[in-house]
C-alpha cells in the first residue's frame, strides 16, 4: 500500500502536462502575428466576405480584418471587389481583446502610391494629373485619386489671363515636394515647359540666322510692337516693321496666339535678341514710286487719317500721300480737313510730288478741277464794273460775292473820295446790291480787289486848279484837334490849318476856335495825288495887313505892317 501510495500517478501527470502545453501553445497563439501582421505595414489578403457596409479580409491573422465597403465603391456606387480577390490593405490598428483588425485599402492604395512618387521625385521623372479646381495660391490636382498642389507660380511660364480655363485640363507635371506624414504633394508644370524651353532654344540658336524664315506665336503685344514666341526664344517684331502701311497700334495686324510667318531681321547670339520683320515678306512698295506716280498723275485713294494740316490718303496698300489743307479746295477756307472729306471716303487726288527718300508723296485734290481764280482774271479784267450783293460787312470794308466761293473786297477807303467813313455799316447792310469797279486781281495770293468811288472821279483832281497856292478860301471849321483845324472848303474837300500857321500863340485850339466857325484862310500847300490842301490863317492875315497898309499910304507901309503883326501877336 505504501508503495502503491507513494508511486506517482503518472495518468494524471500526463494530463497535467498537457494542459499546460495547451495553455501555452494558445498564449503563444494569441500573441502570434501570422505573417508578421504590424500596424502600418502594407499587407495582401483575401476577400472572404462583402455585405452592404463592410468588406472582411483574410491577412493570415487570428481574424480577418474589417474595411468600409465604401473604399471599394466606384464613381457609379457599385463595388469593386468579390469574394476571392487578392487586395492590398494598410494595417491601421489591432485590439487585444477581440483580436479584430482595423484594415484600409485606400490608404494601401495611397502608401503604395506615395513610394511610387518619391521614385518620381528622387529621379525627376514626369507625371501626368488633371486640374480639378482653383483654390487660393493655384490649384488642386488628381494623380492617380490622389490631390497634390499646383501652386500659381508653377502653372506656365508666364502668367495666365484666364486661370479658370486651365480647370479639367490634364498636363503633365513633375514632382517638388512629398510629405508623406501629411500626405502632401506639390508638382509644377513650369519646370517641365522651362526645361523644353531651353532644349528649344539651344536648338534654336544653333541654326538661327539673319534673312532666315521662321515661325512664331504671338505672346504678347505692346503700344511699340509684338513679342513672339519662335521656340524657346522671343523675337521682338516691332510695329514699323509689320506693314509698309501706317498703323497706330499692333492690334490692328496681330491679336495673341497668332502663328506667323516672319523674317530674322537681327539676331544678336550672344545676347539672345532678335529683331523680326513681317513687311520684309512682300516687296516693298515705294521701290520705284517715282515712275509709279509721275507728278500730276490723277489718281483714285481712300482717306485713312485726318490731321489738323491735311488728310492721308492711301493709293494702295502701304503707300500714303498727304493732301495739306491748303490743297483742298480753291476757295474756301478750310479750319480743318473734315469739312472736305472723311475717314473713308474715295477721293480723286493729282500727284504733286514725290519724295523717295523720305517716302513722302504730296498730293492734291483742288487740282483735279480747274482753278476758278484763272477763270476769275479772265472774265473780270481791271476797269470791269459789277453789280453784286453785300455777302458781309467788317470794320475795314465789305465783301461781295463774285463767283462761287470767291468774293470780292471793297476797302472802305475805297467807298468814297470825300467822305470821312468810320464804318461801312454807316452807308451800307448785308443784302444790298451795289456797283463797283474791278481794281485787281491777284490770282496768285486769291486776292479780289473792287472800288464804288472810283465808278466817279476824284473830286481832288481838280483841286489844284480850284484853289491853287497863295489863293484864299473861306471855310467851316469841321474838327479841332491838339494839332490843328480841320476846314471845309467844299462838300468833301477839307483843308488843315496847322497850329503853326493859326496866326496867334495858341497853345491849345480848341479854346481858340469852335467847329463850325467860318474862317479865312490862304492856300499854303495843295497835292491831287495826297488828297491834302494846306491852309494857313496867319499867311492870310499877313496879306490882308499888306493890303490895308497900301491902301493907307506907302510911306507908313512898314510901321503899319509891323502895327499889325503886333496886334495879331506874330
Amino acid at each position: 500500500m505504501e508503495n502503491l501510495a507513494t508511486q506517482p500517478n503518472s495518468n494524471a501527470d500526463v494530463d497535467i502536462d498537457n494542459e499546460m502545453d495547451f495553455e501555452t501553445a494558445l498564449e503563444d497563439y494569441l500573441d502570434s502575428d501570422f505573417g508578421n501582421v504590424q500596424v502600418g505595414n502594407i499587407v495582401t489578403g483575401e476577400v472572404v466576405k462583402v455585405d452592404d457596409n463592410y468588406v472582411l479580409v483574410d491577412v493570415n491573422f487570428k481574424s480577418e480584418g474589417q474595411l468600409p465597403v465604401s473604399e471599394f465603391k466606384d464613381s457609379e456606387g457599385n463595388c469593386s471587389v468579390h469574394v476571392g480577390d487578392k487586395v492590398d490593405v494598410y494595417v491601421v490598428s489591432k485590439k487585444d481583446s477581440t483580436g479584430t483588425i482595423i484594415l484600409s485599402h485606400q490608404k494601401a492604395k495611397r502608401m503604395q502610391f506615395l513610394n511610387e512618387l518619391e521614385d518620381i521625385l528622387e529621379n525627376k521623372k514626369t507625371i501626368t494629373g488633371r486640374i480639378v479646381r482653383r483654390i487660393k495660391g493655384g490649384y488642386i490636382v488628381d494623380i492617380n485619386d490622389m490631390e497634390a498642389f499646383l501652386p500659381g507660380s508653377h502653372v506656365d511660364l508666364r502668367p495666365v489671363p484666364d486661370m479658370d480655363a486651365l480647370v479639367d485640363q490634364s498636363f503633365e507635371f513633375r514632382v517638388l515636394k512629398i510629405n508623406r506624414q501629411r500626405s502632401n504633394i506639390i508638382v509644377s508644370r513650369r519646370v517641365l515647359l522651362e526645361e523644353a524651353r531651353e532644349q528649344k532654344r539651344a536648338a534654336l540658336l544653333s541654326v538661327l540666322e539673319e534673312g532666315q524664315l521662321v515661325k512664331g506665336v504671338v505672346k504678347n503685344i505692346t503700344d511699340y510692337g509684338a513679342f513672339i514666341d519662335l521656340g524657346g526664344l522671343d523675337g521682338l517684331l516691332h510695329i514699323t516693321d509689320m506693314s509698309w502701311k501706317r498703323i497706330k497700334h499692333p492690334k490692328e495686324l496681330v491679336q495673341l496666339g497668332d502663328e506667323l510667318e516672319l523674317k530674322v531681321l537681327k539676331f544678336d547670339k550672344e545676347k539672345q535678341k532678335v529683331s523680326l520683320g513681317l513687311k520684309q515678306l512682300i516687296p516693298d512698295p515705294w521701290e520705284n514710286i517715282s515712275e509709279k506716280y509721275p507728278a500730276e498723275t490723277r489718281c483714285t485713294g481712300k482717306v485713312t487719317n485726318l490731321v489738323d494740316y491735311g488728310a492721308f490718303v492711301e493709293l494702295e496698300p502701304g503707300v500714303e500721300g498727304l493732301v495739306h489743307i491748303s490743297e483742298m479746295s480753291w476757295t474756301r477756307k478750310l479750319r480743318h480737313p473734315s469739312q472736305m472729306v472723311n475717314l473713308g471716303d474715295e477721293v480723286e487726288v493729282v500727284i504733286l510730288g514725290v519724295e523717295p527718300e523720305k517716302k513722302r508723296i504730296s498730293l492734291g485734290m483742288k487740282q483735279v478741277s480747274p482753278n476758278p481764280w484763272d477763270l476769275v482774271a479772265e472774265k473780270y479784267p481791271s476797269g470791269t464794273i459789277i453789280e453784286a450783293p453785300i455777302k458781309s460787312i467788317t470794320d475795314f470794308g465789305l465783301f461781295i460775292g463774285i463767283e462761287e466761293g470767291i468774293d470780292g473786297l471793297i476797302h472802305v477807303s475805297d467807298l468814297s473820295w470825300t467822305k470821312k467813313i468810320h464804318h461801312p455799316n454807316e452807308l451800307y447792310k448785308v443784302g444790298d446790291i451795289v456797283q463797283a469797279k474791278v481794281l485787281l486781281v491777284d490770282k496768285e495770293n486769291e486776292k479780289f480787289t473792287l472800288g464804288i468811288k472810283q465808278l466817279a472821279d476824284d473830286p481832288w483832281l481838280d483841286v489844284p486848279n480850284r484853289y491853287p497856292v497863295g489863293s484864299t478860301v473861306n471855310g467851316v471849321i469841321t474838327n479841332i484837334t491838339d494839332f490843328g483845324l480841320f476846314v471845309e472848303v467844299e462838300e468833301g474837300i477839307e483843308g488843315l490849318v496847322h497850329i503853326s500857321e493859326m496866326g496867334k500863340k495858341i497853345k491849345d485850339p480848341k479854346e481858340a476856335f469852335k467847329e463850325g466857325e467860318t474862317i479865312e484862310a490862304q492856300v499854303i500847300h495843295v497835292s491831287s495825288d495826297d488828297h491834302k490842301l494846306g491852309l494857313s490863317i496867319k499867311q492870310q492875315q499877313k496879306e490882308v495887313a499888306k493890303k490895308q497898309a497900301a491902301a493907307a499910304g506907302g510911306s507908313n507901309l512898314g510901321d503899319l505892317i509891323k502895327q499889325k503883326m503886333e496886334e495879331e501877336g506874330m
